[in-house]
This record gives structure tokens, sequence and C-alpha cells, in this order.
């Protein structure tokens, strides 16, 4: 029996990419540049706010990186005031979490996303009952796939790795999961394709929450 589900946020329990689009956007405006798509920043995202501007800088015509440090002033400025801008959580995701709840199952959030964000998406969309523990990323902890804050986030739950399953939307989870020797379920609602889930390596995924607590319960 497993005692313990650790998400990812975006893309997984919450469709965030229309505040993703347009808090890139609009710092790519204010810098005079040309803005990208949503499925070009679909595909930037997964690895924390530093790469999706570092790859939102070049796909807007920049002909290298020397901006990167003034695109993360105004890009951080800009998402504080729209990391809520028409987000979801996905169907079944509530059902889902409460039917782990039922089971006795713990529930933790590790995400890319900056962590007083990722703390906000989580609080305004789900309150502060659902989860046990929430961490995105801070200055001098290492980002997913290193599995460091995964198994941080096991002890603080008092669980075994064997005790836990990891549950993200792309190859950047299924590389963690896998790094932490943890079962790792692949969803594909997200922002990646069934396809590249499993090019990255997943052994399961599922298109349907619900198919979560069949699974491990």
């Amino acid at each position: 029996m497993y005692k313990a589900c650790i998400f990812d946020l975006d893309g997984t329990l919450t469709n965030t990419l229309d505040s993703l689009v347009r808090s890139v956007n609009l710092t790519l405006c204010e810098m005079g540049l040309l803005e990208i798509t949503r499925d070009q920043c679909r595909q930037f995202v997964g690895n924390g706010a530093r790469v999706l501007m570092e790859k939102a800088l070049l796909a807007s015509g920049a002909r290298d990186l020397s901006r990167i440090e003034e695109a993360m002033e105004i890009y951080g400025r800009i998402f504080h005031e729209n990391c809520m801008y028409h987000v979801e959580p996905y169907a079944k995701i509530r059902e889902l979490l409460e039917g782990l709840t039922e089971h006795q199952i713990e529930r933790a959030v590790l995400s890319n996303k900056p962590h007083a964000q990722t703390v906000q998406v989580v609080q305004d969309v789900f309150g502060k009952e659902l989860f046990s523990y929430v961490q995105g990323q801070c200055e001098g902890y290492p980002k997913k796939p290193d599995p460091t804050m995964v198994f941080a986030i096991a002890r603080k739950l008092g669980r075994k790795i064997e005790e836990c399953v990891y549950i993200g939307d792309s190859e950047v989870d299924i590389r963690t999961g896998s790094a932490a020797g943890m079962r790792t379920i692949g969803v594909t609602w997200g922002f990646r394709s069934k396809e590249e889930l499993l090019e990255a390596g997943a052994v399961e995924t599922v298109d349907d929450p619900l198919e979560i607590l069949e699974l491990i319960s």
C-alpha cells in the first residue's frame, strides 16, 4: 500500500499555461522583443523560470543570452502579478485528491516554479488542507530532475521511498521519479504528449486522474 503521492504542479494538477504565456510575452514586449507562441511556451516549461526565459529569448529573436538578467528581473515582477491568470485545476483532480485523502494517502507538491508562486497557486486553487507539504524552486536547492528534493519531501512526510509515488506530466518529471527510485506515473493531460513521456522513459501513463487512484490504492 502506498502512503504518499508527490505531484508536479504545472501541467499535472493545474493548467497554468495561460499564466506562463502571458507573463513571458509581457516580459518580451517590455524588452522590445517578439512574442513566442503558446505551443513554444508549452515546450519551454518544466525546467524552471530561468530556462523558460532563456529559451523564450532565443525564440523571440535575441542573438544570445546577454539580456537574461534583465529578462529575469522583469519576468519575476510580471509573473508575481499574473501567476493566477486563468489558472484552474484539471478535470477530476479534486476528486483524485479527495479520494487519496479518504484512503489516507498523503499529498505533496514539488515544482520547478518559484516557491512563492507555487505556494500561492496551490493555496488559491486547493486551499491549505489538501497537501501536507508544498515545495517550489528556491535559490540554493537543486531543481528537478535532481531527486534531492524528492528525498527531502519523503523524509518530511516520514515515508520510505518505496511507499511514495511521483506523478508528473513532463520528461523532467519522469527523470525525477526514476532518479529517486520511486514509482513514477506520467499524466497525458498536461504539457507533453503520451509519446513524449514514453520517449523519456515513462513506464506507466494515465489519461484520467482517477486512474491514479485505481493504480495505487
